[in-house]
């Protein structure tokens, strides 16, 4: 049997390999496709994994302005380090990075621009010998916080009991504004109220804090009386509150009795008049009022915590025990983590 020839044209054979390759093209886009959609994904456990390092923290307290110009302190945690104390002065200088940070808390730095610190410290003395940038304060005022300022930052280390300045390197008796620096400076108190009569020889200081207007911190005040500094007298001066042009916040209302107070093994238990609950009627439900009572009780050397009755029966307070006298950076961001104020 003869099978037929096939007659088969050059057209033809053109046309079936047109379609083939078309064919070809066409898999091959659909396998990219498929290829782009499912992308490999290396499993989970076989992706080693990086662990940071521990760092080691320590606190420390740096000394900030705010908008009324009072000092506020406020602790920071940062890095374990040698020369902790020239790193605290160092970051009350104005810097973007200090600023911002400062800002976060509604303060700002109280050291000019550029100031540097060479410091000595021996014997429970520090002598501070600031950059000459140290003499471009704006006004007496930021002059004079400088000065608080880095007294109170190193004399809150135990190795540090009074602090001399230096300016570039040369004993000066005043900076540019007139601001005293001669001498040796302990602390004094903070943000001085100035005296409603003339001061007697008796008469001495006591310290406070006070809830800023805006409520985000709580502000040292310290106002002369006219007997001891002892916790009795603190207390019943925060009862009467700030000045009334202070700026600052009445925490608890002016109608609330101290009744008694008692210190027994560092424990400080206060009894206060029935009008005491008022302080749960704040737009904090009273927190700040307490944190300013406990860091004035907690101030007093020996000082650990803070009772609080109220006719004689426990009242239970919207804080717990706050074992310092300065702000809590990490706190204040927390609890206000919506609030940024830069100037």
């Amino acid at each position: 049997m003869k099978w037929p020839k096939l007659r088969i044209r050059r057209v033809d054979v053109e046309r079936i390999l047109i379609a083939c390759s078309a064919a070809l093209v066409l898999l091959l886009s659909v396998q990219n496709r498929s290829v782009e959609q499912e992308p490999y994904e290396e499993p989970l456990e076989d992706i080693p994994t990086v662990s940071l390092p521990q760092v080691d923290m320590q606190s420390t307290v740096v000394y900030y302005e705010d908008g009324d110009g009072y000092l506020v302190p406020v602790q920071r945690d940062v890095a374990r380090q040698d020369g902790i104390a020239k790193a605290t002065l160092e970051m009350m200088v104005q810097s973007p990075r200090n600023d911002m940070d400062a800002a976060r808390l509604g303060l700002s730095p109280v050291v000019p621009e550029g100031t540097t610190f060479e410091l000595d410290i021996s014997d429970g003395h520090a002598r501070v010998d600031l950059g000459r940038e140290a003499l471009s304060a704006a006004s007496k005022q930021q002059e004079e916080n400088m000065r608080t300022a880095i007294v109170w930052a190193l004399t809150e280390f135990d190795t540090v009991k009074d602090v001399d300045f230096l300016v570039d390197g040369k004993v000066r008796e005043t900076l540019t504004h007139g601001t005293n620096i001669s001498g040796s400076y302990t602390r004094v108190g903070l943000n001085q109220e100035e005296p409603v009569q003339e001061t007697f020889a008796q008469a001495d200081e006591v310290q406070m804090y006070f809830p800023a207007q805006d409520g985000r911190l709580l502000v040292p005040v310290s106002r002369t009386v006219y007997g001891s500094d002892d916790i009795a007298t603190a207390v019943f001066e925060f009862l009467r509150g700030p000045k009334e042009d202070s700026g600052l916040q009445t925490p608890i209302d002016e109608n609330v009795r101290l009744l008694g107070i008692e210190v027994q093994n560092g424990v400080v238990t206060i009894d206060f008049s029935k009008e005491f609950t008022q302080i749960a009627e704040h737009s904090d439900g009273g927190v700040q009022a307490m944190r300013g009572l406990m860091m004035t009780c907690t101030r007093y050397p020996g000082v650990k915590k803070v009772k609080i009755l109220v006719e004689g029966k426990p009242y239970q307070i919207p804080v717990e025990d706050v074992p310092t006298f300065a702000n809590v950076a990490q706190e204040v961001e927390n609890s206000y983590p919506e609030v940024m104020l830069i100037e």
